[in-house]
C-alpha cells in the first residue's frame, strides 16, 4: 500500500507548494532553467488564462507521511481537443516526481481517477496545459539545458511512466544549427529561385507598428498550416492574443518572417532570443526586486548569441513552393548579420518527415528528443 499521500490543492498556501517544488527537486540540477514564478502562476490562474474558457484542470500535490511535498500533477480536460477529436483523451501536466516510483504511482492515479469521473477514456501528456504550450517529456539529450519555452525533467520520468502502464504515442525532436557549420549555399540559392519563379512573393519582417495586424496573420497561417499535424488543437482568439502580448515583450522584429503573395500572407517563421541565458541568472525565477531589470537588461545587451524558432507554417494553398526553405534562409541570413552563432528548431514531430529532411540537408543535428505518452484509463 502507498505511503505517499496525494491530495488536491485547495488553498493558496497548496499552490504556493506547487509552483515551489521544482524549485526545490532541481535544486542541484545543473542543466535545469528555473521557469518564471510569475509565468507559472498566470498559466494556473483561472482568471489569467484564457485555456479556462473551454478547459478544465485539477492540481494534485503529494507528500511523504511526515508532510513533505515530493511530487505534483495535473490533471486537465482540453475543451478544444475534446471539440477536435472527439477521442475521449484527458491530458497530464506540469509532472514532477522523485525518484520512488510509489510518488509518481500515486500522482498518475490520482490524475487517472479525476479524468476517468468526467467520462474519458485516456490520458495523454505531459502537456502544460496544451501543446501550444510547453508540451513532452525530455528523453534524450539532458546533457544540456533546454531553449527558451523547452521542457527539463529529471532522466528517470519515462522509467516511471512506462512502469506506470504508459506508452509513447509521438516522439518529438529538437533540431539544433551551429551557424559556422551550417550548409545553407544550396537554401540560399533554392530560395533566390523561389523568388525569380513567383514574383508577386515580398518577404518582410515584423511590423511592430502594426503588431496585432501581423499577430493576427500569423495565428491565421498557424491554424491552418497546423491543422492536419498530429495532435495538434487550434489556439483560440484569446489563447493567441495572451501568447502575442507576451511574446511582444522579448521578440526581436528582425527575427519574426514574414512571405505575402500579391500582399496576401502566406507564410511565416517566428524565432526567438533564447532568453533561457539570461533566466538562469535569477534568483530561482524571481523577476523582483532585480530580475526584471536584469533580465531586460540582458536580452538587449546582445550577449544571448542563440536562438529558437519555435513556430513556422506555410499555407496549404501554397505547399510545394519552397516557402518553408524561404523562410529559413531569412531566418539564417538575418541571424548571420546579428552575430548569432547558433538556432533550435523545436519541436519537430517524428511525423513531419519533409521537416526532417529539409533539416538534416542543412546539417542540422538532432540535440534533444522528447516524447508524449498515452495510456488507457482502466
Amino acid at each position: 500500500m502507498s505511503k505517499t499521500v496525494v491530495n488536491p490543492v485547495t488553498s493558496r498556501r497548496d499552490l504556493k507548494a506547487f509552483i515551489q517544488y521544482p524549485y526545490d527537486a532541481y535544486r542541484d540540477e545543473p542543466f535545469w532553467v528555473p521557469p518564471l514564478r510569475i509565468d507559472t502562476k498566470h498559466i494556473l490562474s483561472r482568471k489569467k488564462n484564457p485555456f479556462f474558457e473551454h478547459g478544465d484542470m485539477e492540481l494534485f500535490l503529494a507528500r511523504s507521511p511526515e508532510g513533505r511535498v515530493v511530487g505534483r500533477i495535473a490533471a486537465i480536460v482540453n475543451g478544444e481537443h475534446l471539440r477536435k477529436y472527439e477521442d475521449s483523451v484527458g491530458f497530464f501536466g506540469f509532472f514532477e516526481t522523485s525518484r520512488d516510483p510509489d510518488v509518481s504511482g500515486a500522482l498518475l492515479t490520482a490524475a487517472a481517477a479525476w479524468l476517468k469521473a468526467r467520462g474519458l477514456t485516456h490520458v495523454r501528456g505531459p502537456a502544460n496545459p496544451s501543446l501550444n504550450d510547453t508540451a513532452g517529456l525530455l528523453v534524450d539529450g539532458f546533457d544540456s539545458q533546454p531553449a527558451i519555452l523547452m521542457p527539463y525533467n529529471h532522466p528517470w520520468y519515462e522509467e516511471h511512466l512506462l512502469a506506470f502502464g504508459f506508452e509513447r504515442a509521438m516522439t518529438m525532436w529538437a533540431y539544433y544549427t551551429n551557424i559556422k557549420y551550417l550548409q545553407d549555399a544550396k537554401l540560399k540559392r533554392g530560395s533566390e529561385l523561389v523568388l525569380k519563379r513567383y514574383p508577386g512573393l515580398r518577404v518582410r519582417n515584423l511590423d511592430m507598428d502594426h503588431f496585432e495586424r501581423d499577430a493576427e496573420y500569423i495565428r491565421e497561417i498557424y491554424n491552418e498550416a497546423w491543422s492536419d499535424n498530429w495532435g495538434h488543437v487550434p489556439m483560440t482568439n484569446a489563447e493567441f492574443d495572451r501568447l502575442a502580448k507576451d511574446m511582444k515583450q522579448i521578440v526581436d522584429p528582425r527575427l519574426v518572417v514574414l512571405v505575402e503573395d500579391e500582399g496576401e500572407p502566406i507564410a511565416f517563421a517566428v524565432s526567438l532570443p533564447d532568453l533561457n541565458y539570461a533566466i538562469k541568472t535569477l534568483n530561482e525565477g524571481r523577476l523582483l526586486p532585480f530580475g526584471l531589470l536584469k533580465l531586460l537588461l540582458l536580452a538587449k545587451s546582445g550577449v544571448i548569441r542563440e536562438i529558437r524558432m519555435p513556430l513556422m507554417g506555410v499555407r496549404r494553398s501554397h505547399h510545394g513552393r519552397g516557402l518553408d526553405a524561404l523562410v529559413i534562409n531569412e531566418t539564417i541570413q538575418t541571424g548571420r548579420r546579428m552575430g548569432i552563432t547558433g538556432c533550435e528548431m523545436s519541436w519537430v514531430l517524428d511525423s513531419n518527415k519533409r521537416l526532417k529532411s529539409a533539416l538534416d540537408a542543412l546539417n542540422s543535428a538532432v540535440d534533444k528528443e522528447y516524447g508524449l505518452f498515452e495510456m488507457r484509463l482502466s
